[in-house]
C-alpha cells in the first residue's frame, strides 16, 4: 500500500506539471484549480476507476466527468499520464487545431460530455448512472468532480434529491473544496461539515477527507464503491495552487497562466522534475456481452376520420408506438405526463421512463447523460418551463447529445392557465441551438409521423406540441420528412400564401374557406419543419402567389415562424406579413386569445383582405 501511495503522489506531482505547463505554453486557463484537484483525479485515474485505455466508448468503463470544467488540463494530463494521448500534445492546450480545448468538448473522444457552464456535472452523471443501473445493468461506476463553488447552483440539488430516490450506490461525487471561487472566498470555504451535512439531508453517503491525504483519500474511495443503497459524495478540502508556494491558497490567481520566465522556473522548481519510472497500471473493464438493437418500423397512425386530437396526445401515442419499435428509447418528464401524455410511454414501458419531477435543469441534464450512453431520450414538459433549463439545452448541443424534446402547451390556445404556462419563446430557443430540428406538427397524424422522424434523426429534435384538441388533416399514409412541408390548399389564382403550423394552421383553413366563398383564394402552407425550412416550396409558392407570403404563429414575432420564413425568403423580391403574439397574454378562452392577438381565422381574414 505504501508503493501505491507513493506512485500515486508521483502521479499527482506530474499532472501538477503538466497542467502549469500547458496553461504556461497557453498564456491562458486555471492552473491553480487543476492543483487542487491533482491529488484526486491521480487516486481516481490510477487505482479507483476501471476502463479501457484502447476503447473510450467501451460500454462498461467507468465514466468521469469533470464538472469543474474550467480544470480541463488536469483531465488532459491525467489522459496523457495514462498513455491515451501523447504528453507532447498538451501543449496544444486551447490552440485553434487542437482538441484539446479551454473547457472539455467531446472534440476530445474521451470527454463524452461538454462541461465548464457549471452545476450540470451531477445531472450529466445522473443520467449516465441511471443507464448502468436500471437500463444496461452494468457495473461501471460514474464519478463526477465538481468545485466547491457551483454547488451554489440550484441543478446540483435538483441532481442530489434525484440521485438519492433512485438509489444511485453507482454515482461517486466528489466535491473539490478549496474554498476559493473566481472573485471571492466560497460561501462555506473550508466547512466540510455543513458540505457533508447538506448531502446528507438530501440522502447521500457522505465522506469528509483530507483531499491531498493518500491515508484518507483511497479508503474513502473504497467505501463509496462498497455503497449498496445511496450515491456517495466524497467532500475533500483541498488548497488552490497545491504544491507551489506563491499559488498556494492565494486569491486572484483564478484563470491566471504562470508567465514564463522566472516564475515558470521557480513554480517548476517547486514541484521537482518528471517522474517517468512510475509503475500504475490502469485497471480494466469487465467485458460484457452486448447484443445489437433489434429497430422496426413504428406502427402507422390510426383515427377515425371525423375524430379530434390535440397534437400533445398524438406524442404520447406516438411515443408509446417508438417504444415497441426501438429498445433505446427512453422517456423523461418532469411531473408532466398526464398533460404532456408521456404517461403512455410510461404505462407500456415502465422500465424505460423516469420521472423527474418538477426539476427542469435535472430532467435535461440527465438526459444528455443517457443520451451520452447510448440511448435516445425523449425529454418532455409544458413547453414554458424548458425555458429554465436553456443553458443545459445549449450544452446539449456542445456535448452533441442525440437528444429529443417535447414542449407542449404552447402558445395562447391554451386558455385559461394564462400566460406563465404559455409557450411563446419556444421555437426562438431552439432555432438558436446550432444544428437542431425544430418540428410542429398540425395535426396528431403529422405528430405521431413526426415522432418516429426525430428518433431516426441524429442529434438534437424539438417537437412543439398544442393543447386544443384539432380536426384530423392527414391520412395514416401521409408522410412528414424533415425539412419538408405540406402544401394543404392550393390553386391557379391563388393571390397570397399563408404560411402556419399547429393550431393557426387550422384557424388559417377557416380563412381560406370563408375567403373562397367571397372570390378571393389563396394558398395554405403547413410548416411543420420550421427548422430545416422547405425554403424551395416557399419560393416556388411565392413566386406563384404575386410574391406575398403571410405567416400566422401562436409565438412571439421574434424568432418564431415567420422570421424562419424571412431568413429563408430573404434575398429574394418576397413581402412577407407576419401575425403573431404581441404583448403579455391574459386567461381567456383559447378562440377570445387568438382572437386578441390578432392570429384567429378573422385576423388572417382580414390581414389577406388588406394586403391582396
Amino acid at each position: 500500500m505504501d508503493t501505491l501511495k507513493n506512485n500515486l503522489k508521483r502521479k499527482a506531482t506530474n499532472l501538477r506539471i503538466h497542467s502549469i505547463l500547458s496553461t504556461s505554453e497557453a498564456g491562458s486557463g486555471h492552473p491553480t484549480t487543476c492543483l487542487s484537484a491533482a491529488d484526486i483525479v491521480s487516486a481516481l485515474f490510477f487505482h479507483a476507476m476501471r476502463y479501457d485505455c484502447a476503447d473510450a466508448q467501451n460500454p462498461n468503463n467507468d465514466r468521469f466527468i469533470l464538472s469543474k470544467g474550467h480544470a480541463a488540463p488536469l483531465l488532459y494530463a491525467a489522459y496523457a499520464e495514462a498513455g491515451i494521448i501523447p504528453i507532447d500534445d498538451l501543449l496544444t492546450l486551447r490552440q485553434i487545431d487542437s482538441i484539446l480545448e479551454g473547457h472539455p468538448t467531446p472534440r476530445f473522444d474521451w470527454t463524452e460530455v461538454a462541461t465548464g457552464s457549471l452545476g450540470q456535472g451531477l445531472s450529466l452523471g445522473l443520467g449516465m448512472a441511471l443507464n448502468g443501473k436500471y437500463l444496461d445493468k452494468s457495473d461501471y461506476r460514474v464519478y463526477v468532480l465538481l468545485g466547491d463553488g457551483e454547488t451554489a447552483e440550484g441543478g446540483v440539488w435538483e441532481a442530489a434529491a434525484l440521485a438519492s430516490h433512485y438509489q444511485l450506490n453507482n454515482l461517486i461525487g466528489i466535491v473539490d473544496v478549496n474554498a476559493l471561487g473566481q472573485s471571492q472566498r466560497t460561501m462555506y470555504a473550508f466547512d466540510i461539515e455543513t458540505y457533508c451535512s447538506r448531502f446528507e439531508a438530501f440522502g447521500w453517503q457522505t465522506i469528509g477527507i483530507d483531499g491531498h491525504d493518500y491515508d484518507e483519500i483511497l479508503p474513502a474511495l473504497k467505501k463509496a464503491k462498497a455503497s449498496t443503497d445511496k450515491p456517495t459524495m466524497i467532500v475533500a478540502k483541498t488548497y488552490k495552487g497545491k504544491g507551489v508556494s506563491f499559488l498556494e491558497n492565494e486569491d486572484n490567481w483564478h484563470g491566471k497562466a504562470v508567465a514564463k520566465g522566472e516564475q515558470l522556473d521557480k513554480a517548476l522548481a517547486e514541484l521537482g522534475p518528471l517522474n517517468t519510472d512510475i509503475s500504475v497500471e490502469v485497471e480494466a473493464p469487465n467485458p460484457i456481452d452486448s447484443q445489437p438493437t433489434k429497430i422496426k418500423a413504428c406502427e402507422p397512425p390510426d383515427y377515425a376520420a371525423d375524430e379530434e386530437v390535440a397534437t400533445r396526445g398524438g406524442y404520447g401515442t406516438g411515443l408509446a408506438k417508438l417504444g415497441a419499435a426501438n429498445p433505446n428509447v427512453v422517456a423523461l418528464d418532469g411531473d408532466t405526463k398526464n398533460s404532456t401524455y408521456a404517461e403512455q410511454f410510461m404505462e407500456l414501458y415502465p422500465d424505460r421512463f423516469f420521472e423527474m419531477f418538477i426539476a427542469e435543469q435535472n430532467l435535461v441534464g440527465a438526459g444528455i447523460g443517457l443520451a451520452k450512453r447510448g440511448k435516445i431520450p425523449f425529454v418532455s414538459t409544458f413547453a414554458a418551463f424548458l425555458s429554465r433549463a436553456y443553458d443545459q439545452i445549449r450544452m446539449s448541443a456542445i456535448s452533441q447529445a442525440n437528444i429529443k424534446y417535447a414542449g407542449s402547451h404552447c402558445g395562447v390556445s391554451i386558455g385559461e392557465d394564462g400566460p406563465s404556462q404559455m409557450g411563446l419563446e419556444d421555437i426562438a430557443m431552439f432555432r438558436a441551438i446550432p444544428d437542431s430540428v425544430v418540428l410542429y406538427p398540425s395535426d396528431a397524424v403529422a405528430a405521431e409521423r413526426l415522432i418516429a422522424e426525430a428518433a431516426a434523426h441524429q442529434g438534437i429534435v424539438y417537437i412543439r406540441t398544442s393543447r386544443p384538441k384539432t380536426t384530423l388533416l392527414y391520412d395514416a399514409t401521409d408522410s412528414f420528412p424533415i425539412g419538408g412541408c405540406k402544401v394543404v390548399r392550393k390553386s391557379a389564382e391563388d393571390k397570397a400564401t399563408i404560411v402556419t403550423a399547429g393550431v393557426t394552421l387550422h384557424e388559417a383553413l377557416k380563412a381560406h374557406d370563408i375567403l373562397a366563398k367571397e372570390g378571393v383564394n389563396v394558398r395554405i402552407i403547413d410548416l411543420y419543419s420550421v427548422k430545416p425550412v422547405d425554403t424551395e416550396t416557399l419560393l416556388s409558392a411565392a413566386s406563384e402567389t404575386n410574391n406575398t407570403l403571410i405567416t400566422v404563429e401562436d409565438h412571439y414575432p421574434e424568432g418564431g415562424l415567420g422570421d424562419a420564413v424571412l431568413d429563408a425568403v430573404a434575398t429574394e423580391d418576397i413581402r412577407v406579413h407576419k401575425l403573431a403574439v404581441t404583448g403579455i397574454p391574459r386567461s381567456g378562452k383559447p378562440e377570445e386569445l387568438l382572437e386578441l392577438h390578432g392570429i384567429s381565422a378573422n385576423a388572417i381574414l382580414q390581414k389577406v383582405k388588406d394586403v391582396v
